[in-house]
């Protein structure tokens, strides 16, 4: 995606059970000692895209006096845990030793760029089960409901404008008392209060581990044990990439449990409908993920191939070119091209130090944004571009390449295929476009989209974006290419229709603002 999008942030967990669950293999393997930690940096990179604003890790050790300690730094998993430094990155891993551990890579969908707001966050108390760490991945859509109902109790104070707090007071309350409390219920709780997605890890100074997905299963989370190894992530390839070869789904409203180093999966509240993110499929998780059965490369081939199937310009001339907008939209410009018998070529070179500019703060970004791409006149000078993009949301970044393309890349024409529906409406559940006047789309359709864009409308939309064709895929497609039941998905950025209550309110919420002219993300 070319545009400045931001995304919600990643979980991890690992865990040496004290009795093994199935045979060992190639990740059991690689711990030494019973010491999970050296894992989790490697496990973490690999769900790097979805943040790269901090990174940190709570570790559980029961033979030093800080049975659960955190670390957490401002940057990528490699700045944060030093991997270019062998010395400082093994006195981290060496002081930080454990049995067990969670993780946490950070985008701020909520609150400020600095250590604090950096996950897991840690809540230090005399007892043990009172004493713990979490780290969460999503969105409270009632964060700003739930504030008011805490400050409103005597003398509580808030030090950090975001949803995370929220969550940590929620658990600090449901584990008061003087008994260790039920895990099950613990979340069961949480689900009560709780509108939107929330994928939890969490840790505390007994050695008890759980890792909990939304009754409505919003975002990904994948878990997999291998005799004494059990390992939890947002997305399946960092399994697999340890060696895992059973990977498995967290189902919504489940969890994982580890009490007295042993493992169970419970159900923690009823899921009698899913809303999964489409985004995740078309352009936020890795390309080697599977989620919920479906593999993330198949979907965008599939995508690619529907776009060809809608295709109205002709293709048979030699001057065509399919160019991918570096780099998820790829698989879907190859399959796009492969269908249509068009060769696709790398006419934009993506520079791979730059990294992904929605996930730099707002300075110096439109810098970034020029430094992100190189075009190639060899593969566009003359020719008829079919420029293919995952999806298409506040449109900066795509008038910018536009622009290049022109005028260093000499393409005679530009034709803009998106392998998404248009975006219509704001997120709420973790994907930092909460206002309605940051997108492109709805100044165009104005609530009379109904799946398909009329050709006036499309044609309106080029003209504003400087090419010569902009086409869409339609509502209808998400589900067929993803191969997942519509009811199943969360489409309100494209219908406008939410699977909570609180989406629906905070969509109204949105609208009155943009009358008015405000400001801000719609959920704070």
């Amino acid at each position: 995606m070319g545009d400045e999008l931001h995304h919600e942030c990643g979980v991890a967990a690992l865990y040496w059970l004290d009795t093994p669950v199935g045979r060992g293999g190639a990740a059991e393997a690689l711990v030494r000692k019973g010491d999970v930690t050296p894992l989790m940096p490697t496990v973490l990179q690999d769900i790097q895209n979805r943040g790269q604003l901090a990174a940190g890790m709570t570790s559980f050790n029961p033979q030093r006096p800080q049975l659960i300690d955190t670390y957490k730094e401002i940057g990528t998993v490699a700045e944060a845990f030093r991997m270019n430094h062998s010395g400082k990155h093994r006195a981290i891993l060496s002081e930080y030793a454990g049995k067990a551990a969670i993780g946490h890579v950070r985008y701020a969908t909520c609150g400020q760029e600095d250590t604090s707001y950096a996950q897991p966050f840690e809540r230090h108390h005399g007892r043990r089960w009172k004493w713990f760490s979490f780290a969460f991945n999503g969105n409270i859509a009632n964060f700003a409901e739930r504030k008011r109902a805490l400050l409103r109790k005597q003398d509580y104070h808030i030090i950090r404008d975001g949803d995370t707090e929220i969550i940590m007071h929620a658990l600090s309350y449901a584990s008061r008392g003087d008994r260790r409390p039920n895990l099950v219920s613990m979340v069961r709780s949480l689900s009560d209060q709780f509108d939107g997605a929330y994928n939890i890890v969490f840790l505390n100074a007994r050695g008890d581990m759980f890792v909990a997905r939304d009754p409505l299963g919003f975002r990904p989370l994948s878990y997999a044990v291998e005799g004494r190894l059990f390992a939890a992530a947002s997305e399946s390839v960092a399994l697999r990439n340890l060696g895992f070869t059973e990977v498995h789904d967290v189902e919504p409203g489940t969890m994982v449990v580890i009490e007295d180093g042993k493992l169970s999966i419970r159900r923690f509240a009823p899921s009698p409908c899913h809303a999964h993110c489409f985004f995740e499929w078309i352009y936020f998780a890795n390309v080697a993920s599977t989620m919920d059965g479906s593999s993330t490369y198949l979907c965008r081939a599939r995508l690619g191939q529907r776009l060809a199937e809608r295709e109205d310009q002709p293709t048979d001339s030699d001057d065509c070119v399919v160019v991918p907008v570096p780099d998820t939209a790829k698989a879907a410009a190859d399959s796009m091209a492969y269908h249509l018998g068009v060769p696709s070529m790398e006419g934009l070179i993506r520079n791979r130090y730059v990294g992904r500019t929605f996930i730099e703060g707002a300075g110096g970004r439109l810098q970034k944004v020029r430094m992100k791409y190189t075009p190639i006149p060899a593969v566009l000078s003359g020719r008829r571009i079919f420029l293919v993009e995952d999806s298409l949301v506040r449109a900066t970044t795509m008038r910018a390449l536009v622009e290049r393309l022109r005028q260093e890349g000499k393409a005679r024409e530009i034709h803009v295929r998106i392998a998404c529906p248009p975006i219509i409406a704001p997120c709420f559940y973790g994907i930092d476009m909460s206002t309605l006047g940051e997108l492109f789309a709805p100044k165009y359709i104005n609530g009379g989209y109904r799946g398909r864009l009329s050709d006036a409308v499309a044609a309106k939309m080029a003209r504003d974006l400087g090419v010569d064709s902009l086409r869409y895929l339609t509502v209808d497609d998400l589900a067929d290419c993803l191969q997942i039941d519509h009811d199943h998905l969360c489409t309100g950025c494209v219908t406008g229709k939410y699977p909570t209550r609180w989406g629906n309110r905070l969509l109204a919420k949105a609208r009155e603002a943009a009358r008015d002219g405000k400001a801000g993300r719609t959920y704070e």
